[in-house]
């Protein structure tokens, strides 16, 4: 059940509440407008074995991450074709995606296992999801979409004191409006703080508590949370290794600037 913790913060389960259905596709939304958002969002997308119908997104940025699946004994090999506005990649786990506005989004999963992905679309459209045909051929006139997979081996680590961070997804790859992210947090907790934008989370790897103000609750892989802006929060690392986690923020920037509470 979705924990509030003060000033709106909320922390949820991946697959909580009842999924939306659509071929091999299923939609779990976690985090929204009707949620409590202002204008991020945060949806997992779960892709069964074949091709998924196309997912239409609207006049927004929207960025995926492709999550590693926990029961291939970290083999990692297993290759995901996507295919932006008919436009084929090849990519693999622990990648980044990044979907212009109006383009259509369509996965073949060559299985044997499902396949997540973690959205946010940034403004979140009005309509809540535009499905469309599947599309493995370029539209006439498409652009194609180079650069619009990124892997998070292939980029650099930032590091701000004990922690570091890899940016994903952000204007190097066209994407003005959001930024996408995979950060670690050591054992511990670090102070206090706030960001001026809204972000969400979702923990990889790990086990920890998020707290915002006061208020806290546990936190595992798995777990989606929404931050509002200016809402004072730390994560907490109370396991003895990594504890992993992909951030989105809207407006984009960079995670390394966050502003300390006063009350530290």
């Amino acid at each position: 059940m979705a924990v509030l913790l003060e000033g709106g913060c909320r922390v949820s389960d991946m697959r909580e509440g009842d999924a939306i259905e659509r071929g091999t596709l299923r939609i779990w939304r976690q985090i929204s407008r009707e949620l409590g958002a202002r204008a991020i969002s945060l949806r997992v997308l779960e892709f069964a074995t074949g091709l998924s119908p196309g997912l239409r997104n609207e006049d927004c940025d929207e960025v995926l991450y492709v999550l590693e699946d926990p029961n291939d004994g970290g083999r990692k090999e297993d290759i995901v074709t996507v295919f932006i506005d008919g436009w084929q990649s090849d990519v693999r786990s622990q990648s980044g995606i990044y979907l212009r506005p109006n383009q259509t989004l369509t996965i073949n999963n060559p299985g044997p296992n499902s396949l997540i992905l973690i959205s946010s679309q940034c403004p979140e459209p009005e309509v809540e999801t535009w499905f469309a045909a599947s599309v493995t051929k370029p539209f006439a006139f498409a652009r194609d979409p180079e650069r619009a997979t990124v892997k998070l081996a292939d980029r650099r680590a930032q590091r701000t004191a004990d922690r570091w961070y890899r940016v994903l997804i952000d204007d190097e790859v066209g994407s003005r409006q959001v930024t996408q992210f995979v950060g670690s947090i050591p054992p511990g907790r670090a102070p206090n703080h706030f960001h001026t934008y809204e972000e969400v989370l979702f923990i990889l790897q790990g086990e920890g508590r998020m707290w915002a103000g006061e208020t806290n609750t546990p936190i595992a892989r798995g777990s989606c949370i929404y931050l509002p802006k200016g809402q004072v929060h730390c994560v907490e690392n109370t396991g003895q290794g990594e504890l992993r986690l992909l951030g989105v923020f809207y407006p984009a920037g960079s995670p390394s600037v966050r502003y300390e509470s006063s009350n530290e």
